[in-house]
């Protein structure tokens, strides 16, 4: 296995912020693209590679097939269905489950040992699925989940408060979709509560305005879906960060959809809660005392996995 060896199975908008992202970041040293229109990741690593001469490391980036994911440190997996203007994450849940199975087929075919990152929407249901299909360590699938909404949140949050948005520690969790929320009871804007802040006199921010900053992020991506038809750069940054975490061994704090045993009462399922992440994968989830409404937030968002996972036969 090679430390610092990445796939990407998808080359489309997401696949490519994706990689883009990873080569001004220096993310990785070799970056293989793969994809079911092999003459479109040949162009892609054309391309990226003309940019190497202003990058901070250098890399190696070519298309492959799969018989590269062998020696691979992490697997991206990108590849689906595009959401249409019209369509929830979930609507995606059954195109994509075919390909998902194809791809997992596949990079299991190679012999690949290594770690499995999932962005495929609906991400924490094709987490699961990837994880099912593939018999790997529950540890070593993960999903995308809700890095991108969190950051999101922080975001919005860092406009209003006029704070810098790395003072920010606010987390969404439950599905990266409609039934995720935030958990106020632990957002923070720097070492001082939102809740403690929203409560003052004269201040920035007010309880209603978390109620509408909630919905706003959490619907945000169907305005995005509208103006330009997908959303790709958010993304892609929050899976080189999710990569940089893993291949750095950071242990850092990350909204990805982990595999619950136990955890928030529940089991064999696939959701986003802040979890720590390492060259292991997930370390481990952190379990954190939610305040009752959230707590019932977070039981719905899992009904909603659950149900959605026993409609498919795969």
């Amino acid at each position: 296995m090679i430390k610092n060896k990445v796939v990407i199975v998808g080359t489309g908008m997401v696949g490519m912020s994706y990689a883009y992202s990873m080569l001004n970041q220096g993310t990785c040293e070799e970056l293989v693209l793969i994809d079911i229109d092999k003459k479109r990741s040949e162009g892609e690593a054309i391309d990226l590679n003309h940019g190497l001469s202003f990058a901070p490391r250098k890399m190696k980036i070519y298309a492959g097939d799969y018989s590269d994911c062998k020696d691979a440190y992490l697997i991206c997996i990108t590849a689906g269905a595009i959401q249409t203007p019209e369509e929830t994450r979930l609507d995606l849940l059954h195109k994509n489950t075919k390909i998902m199975k194809y791809i997992v087929e596949e990079i299991k075919k190679s012999g690949f040992k290594g770690i499995l990152l999932i962005a495929t929407n609906p991400v924490d249901i094709m987490t699961y699925i990837a994880w099912k299909l593939s018999g790997y360590d529950k540890n070593k699938v993960i999903g995308s989940g809700t890095t991108l909404d969190s950051s999101r949140l922080r975001y919005t949050l860092s406009e209003i408060l006029d704070i810098n948005l790395k003072d920010i520690n606010a987390y969404v969790m439950g599905e990266h979709g409609d039934s995720q929320f935030v958990a106020w009871s632990y957002a923070l804007c720097g070492v001082q509560p939102i809740y403690q802040i929203a409560a003052k006199k004269n201040t920035l921010i007010t309880f209603e305005d978390l109620s509408k900053i909630e919905d706003e992020v959490r619907n945000i991506a169907y305005k995005i879906i509208d103006c330009k038809k997908s959303t790709y750069y958010g993304i892609g940054v929050a899976l080189a960060r999710i990569t940089k975490a893993i291949l750095e061994n950071e242990n850092s704090v990350l909204t990805v959809s982990s595999y619950l045993k136990g955890e928030y009462g529940h089991e064999d399922v696939y959701i986003s809660v802040p979890s720590i992440v390492n060259k292991d994968g997930i370390r481990e989830v952190i379990h954190l005392p939610l305040a009752e409404n959230e707590k019932i937030k977070l039981d719905k968002s899992i009904e909603i996995m659950k149900e959605n996972i026993n409609k498919l036969n795969f």
